[in-house]
């Protein structure tokens, strides 16, 4: 039997591997990390006890890719207070810078007690949100740290005060006390009431009770105003309200509760007013 020239194996040997390489493709190479650039935090929006963080920032990837989600920790004041991921499926051109974001919302105020010791503290606190973007390339995920924080004005809480007080007197025994209980929102953002409570009483005796402003707002930066009014005649104050109107002023209080999403507010405005004479 003859044996095949040792060129002919050669051949058949050089043509068996470039056929083996035509039907396996090499693996693709995997691309190299994103850079992020241009990070920024917003306030999108705040309330007394909420705010909505906005975070947003360009990611440059080396090859195609796709920005995937953002797994994210909203940080207020150094705590924690909120836990998430946003997905965000943002496709990544080679060495495009791309602009991405996304929003995070939290309670940032816990308790009525956190509400009223950052009211007492004032100033500003700091949020942040924080996490790590996913950046997937064919097989390839890479993780991508980013970070960005801002300070905001810390929640403030509503002042009640007197805004206007009159006593009409019309008779000998009959006066009529028309108190404005103004409600200041020193905050940036409008401010939701759930009620205010109200006693009114005068000469040592209350004449009346009940509550105004429910399920109200007052608005940034402005002032609720809400009308209270009593008469003081025999039937209500008794006996010897003539000589109480014949001295001219009748020493008054007004006592009750402000109420909100976490808000509570107690009060105790007195003084005396003088009366005008109304015909």
């Amino acid at each position: 039997m003859r044996t095949a020239p040792r060129a002919t194996v050669r051949i058949l040997t050089l043509a068996a591997w470039v056929a083996g390489c035509a039907s396996t493709p090499p693996p693709a190479a995997s691309v190299g990390p994103a850079s992020l650039a241009s990070e920024e935090t917003t306030i999108a929006s705040q309330g007394l006890t909420e705010m909505t963080l906005r975070y947003a920032g360009q990611l440059t990837s080396p090859g195609p890719a796709m920005l995937e989600k953002a797994d994210y920790e909203l940080v207020s004041d150094g705590q924690v207070v909120e836990k998430g991921s946003a997905p965000l499926g943002v496709t990544l051109a080679p060495d495009a810078p791309t602009p991405f974001s996304f929003q995070a919302n939290a309670a940032y105020v816990r308790s009525p007690e956190d509400l009223r010791e950052l009211s007492e503290r004032g100033g500003t606190l700091l949020v942040a949100l924080r996490g790590t973007l996913t950046v997937r390339a064919g097989e390839s995920v890479r993780t991508v740290p980013f970070a960005a924080s801002r300070p905001v004005r810390v929640p403030r809480l509503p002042v009640v005060r007197i805004e206007s007080l009159d006593g009409a007197r019309y008779s000998d025994e009959k006066v009529d006390l028309l108190v404005r209980l103004g409600v200041d929102n020193p905050n940036p953002f409008p401010l939701r009431l759930e009620g205010l409570t109200y006693a009114v009483t005068v000469g040592g005796r209350k004449l009346g009770e009940g509550t105004q402003g429910q399920a109200d707002t007052v608005d940034a930066a402005a002032t609720g105003v809400y009308p209270v009014e009593v008469a003081v005649t025999r039937e209500t104050w008794g006996q010897d309200v003539r000589a109480l109107i014949a001295k001219g002023t009748l020493p008054y209080q007004v006592a009750g509760e402000l109420t909100g999403p976490l808000v509570r507010v107690p009060y105790s405005l007195s003084g005396d007013v003088k009366l005008n004479v109304s015909r």
